[in-house]
């Protein structure tokens, strides 16, 4: 009878207005908490069959679901691993718990923001238990080509196996100008030496030395001259020869004109520079390129080293882990010089609101939510990595308070409803005395 589908209406009403209830009140509770997502009900009617002359109520429905598309505000930290991300996406991470498994295999997980730290092991983790995965980077930097459509290359991100570490020069700049009056006739062929640090592949510091002697002819001015390189790592005599001859033309005077090999080195004129085998490997020098007063140069009668340079650091100690907007995490060291370790992925699925809401802000994939794909971040959909910051909880403190309102006068009125359909039900009970 239509009087207890009433009944049963008003208790459903109670039901998922309960289940509204605890929406709001889990929300509230997590409007401090960084990367909560806002959870939310909804409500649907149920429709029954209904014969000619009589409605029967079918009730409501609710269907809960966390809002994980949408994005707190950012606010900044003095961690330079607290990461967060400025637009669409997730983090990748696994369970503590999982580390150290001989399987070797790690459950993906994914959040929004983390205040990531070392830990005893020296892996990033929070203090939820959670640790960031990212893709490891090979010796020189690089990061290998990696499945885009699985967890498969994703590793925890280890910090202290970087503890210490050196960068070999490989790329020496020589800045200097030659003394064109030198390769007279008459000159004296004294030569001129500079010499140089470099640091080797164990970082230690080592001396390199060019040799510059002025080819002297019979007549007039050669404006040549030969550049022996020498390595300190290899003993006093030349490791390779150059013959360099400068331009004396009105547009291009005192600029290189040629370079060729002797022994020992090659030279590239598209890049302006030579190729010297040192003890810790090949290393480029910049000397200039054909035409064009770069490096060295020949001019007037100074001997002048103008602008000398070099890359690499000495063996350096790991300070502090900073990650970019793409996503690359490098350790910085007290020598000045940083090296890349890790790049951490976005993930990015078709339905960020189809995922399954796990504990600590963490969510995995669902059948509703498809399939995930890892992308280089701020690449695609996906928003920049942003270190020292955090998202702050998607809760709207006034809308809850407001909802949380509306939710009770809704359960006051379905309570209206059993205590009214409870006294009719009186009324019959009464006719029968």
């Amino acid at each position: 009878m239509t009087i207890s589908s009433s009944l049963n209406a008003g208790v459903t009403g109670l039901n998922v207005n309960a289940s509204k209830l605890a929406t709001i009140a889990d929300n509230i509770a997590n409007s401090g908490t960084f990367g909560y997502k806002r959870a939310d009900a909804d409500f649907s009617s149920v429709s029954l069959t209904q014969s000619k002359g009589k409605y029967t109520a079918g009730g409501v429905t609710v269907n809960t679901f966390r809002n994980v598309a949408s994005k707190g505000s950012l606010t900044p930290t003095s961690n330079s691993t607290d990461i967060a991300i400025a637009g669409r996406g997730m983090l990748p991470v696994t369970p503590t718990s999982s580390l150290g498994q001989a399987s070797g295999s790690y459950p993906l997980m994914m959040t929004a923001t983390g205040s990531f730290t070392p830990d005893k092991n020296g892996i990033l983790t929070t203090q939820s238990g959670l640790a960031l995965m990212g893709w490891p980077a090979v010796a020189d930097g690089t990061i290998p080509v990696q499945p885009r459509d699985s967890a498969a290359g994703l590793e925890p991100v280890f910090v202290n196996l970087n503890q210490f570490a050196a960068s070999p020069t490989d790329l020496v700049g020589l800045g200097v100008n030659l003394p064109a009056s030198a390769t007279e006739t008459g000159a004296s062929g004294v030569p001129y030496e500079i010499s140089m640090e470099y640091f080797d592949n164990l970082g230690t510091t080592k001396t390199m030395t060019a040799i510059f002697t002025p080819v002297i002819p019979a007549v007039g001015q050669s404006n040549t001259w030969s550049l022996e390189v020498v390595d300190e790592a290899t003993g006093p005599l030349p490791v390779a020869e150059f013959t360099v001859a400068f331009n004396d033309t009105p547009t291009t005077g005192g600029s290189v004109a040629s370079v060729v090999p002797v022994f020992g080195g090659t030279y590239d004129p598209l890049e302006g520079t030579v190729a010297v085998n040192f003890a810790s490997g090949s290393v480029g020098i910049e000397v200039g390129q054909p035409g064009a007063a770069t490096r060295l140069t020949q001019m007037s009668s100074e001997f002048v080293p103008i602008s000398l340079s070099k890359n690499g650091a000495p063996t350096g100690n790991l300070t502090s882990v900073e990650i970019d907007e793409n996503g690359v995490v490098s350790a910085i060291y007290d020598s000045g010089f940083s090296r890349t370790i890790y790049q951490v992925p976005v993930i990015d699925v078709r339905n960020p609101n189809g995922l399954n809401a796990e504990s600590n802000q963490a969510f995995t994939l669902s059948q509703a939510s498809g399939p995930m794909y890892l992308w280089d971040a701020g690449t695609g959909p996906t928003g920049a990595t942003i270190g020292y910051a955090r998202e702050e909880s998607t809760t709207d403190i006034a809308g809850e308070l407001t909802a949380l309102i509306k939710t009770q006068r809704a359960y006051s009125s379905n309570a209206k409803i059993i205590q009214t359909v409870d006294e009719m039900l009186q009324e019959t009970t009464n006719i029968k005395r």
